[in-house]
């Protein structure tokens, strides 16, 4: 299987400063460059369009990352789709690691490793998204800001699976123009959990928006409302516990919901360290 096998889909906006290093990251890879733009008035279009990528607007009036993103998917011609934001490179020795996954034509969206580096940070925080999945009609984001395509590959019978293929993740953005987006974030989150309450992956999300912004007792109250509504993830009563334990300082509730965790996951070594932890300083 070679390159022109797979697409570069990309949605940007005004992002001159890490385009270059992020195409170039994937120049060994992609055979194919989809961009959504969605209003740049910087050099961006003319950096990929310099890189024979396909350039498409976007209406972003109404803030819909899902729809932008499913835009450029419906242009791609890859058999496989490769998803990088502009702020993000693929690290060197990751390069076969993709071409060996595409060529073994599984049914499967694959997690990469992203380290995420702040201006204001002393060391990258990680965590894992799905960057690679094959090109499918079915397979198609979800939600107007946080997007995610998971929930989909699983619908149309897919495995999500983690990897080892790693993402540089820049991001430095100005704390006044952060705090704003979170804002606006929250607003937007709120009006799809209105729409839909059923969709939990919504108020994961705002828990985040709102631990950004400083507001841990209303993250803590939102970790409680999914323990609740997810009885039987430890993960969700690890975190319910985190809050507790951390900012809200109900140490009572926290060992419930640590306890509670490692009931659910025997064995569950983060849930073992903070029981352990308040055994300790009883």
């Amino acid at each position: 299987m070679n390159a022109e096998s797979i697409s570069l889909c990309m949605v940007v906006r005004n992002e001159e400063r890490t385009l270059a290093r992020c195409l170039e990251s994937a120049a060994a890879v992609a055979g194919e460059i989809v961009v959504v733009d969605t209003g740049s008035s910087d050099s961006s279009r003319q950096i990929v369009a310099d890189r024979g990528a396909l350039v498409i607007d976007f209406d972003f009036t109404r803030i819909d990352f899902a729809a932008a993103r499913n835009a450029g998917l419906a242009l791609a011609n890859g058999r496989w789709i490769l998803v990088l934001d502009a702020d993000e490179a693929l690290l060197p020795d990751c390069v076969p690691a993709i071409r060996y996954l595409a060529a073994r034509g599984e049914n499967a969206g694959y997690y990469f490793e992203r380290q995420n580096r702040g201006a204001d940070s002393a060391g990258a925080k990680t965590d894992h998204v799905v960057r690679l999945f094959p090109n499918r009609p079915e397979y198609r984001y979800h939600g107007r800001v946080h997007e995610t395509v998971d929930a989909s590959i699983l619908a149309g019978g897919g495995r999500l699976l983690r990897t080892k293929i790693r993402l540089d993740h820049d991001f430095a953005p100005d704390p006044e123009a952060r705090q704003k987006r979170n804002l606006r974030y929250i607003g937007i989150l709120e009006e799809e959990i209105a729409a839909d309450p059923t969709d939990l992956s919504r108020l994961d999300f705002l828990a985040a928006e709102y631990h950004q912004l400083g507001m841990f007792d209303k993250a803590a109250g939102i970790a409680e409302k999914l323990a609740m509504l997810r009885p039987l993830d430890p993960e969700s009563h690890l975190r319910a516990g985190m809050y507790h334990l951390l900012y809200t300082r109900e140490r009572a509730r926290a060992r419930e919901d640590f306890a509670e965790a490692l009931r659910l996951r025997p064995g569950y070594a983060e849930a073992e360290s903070f029981l352990k932890s308040l055994s300790e300083t009883l």
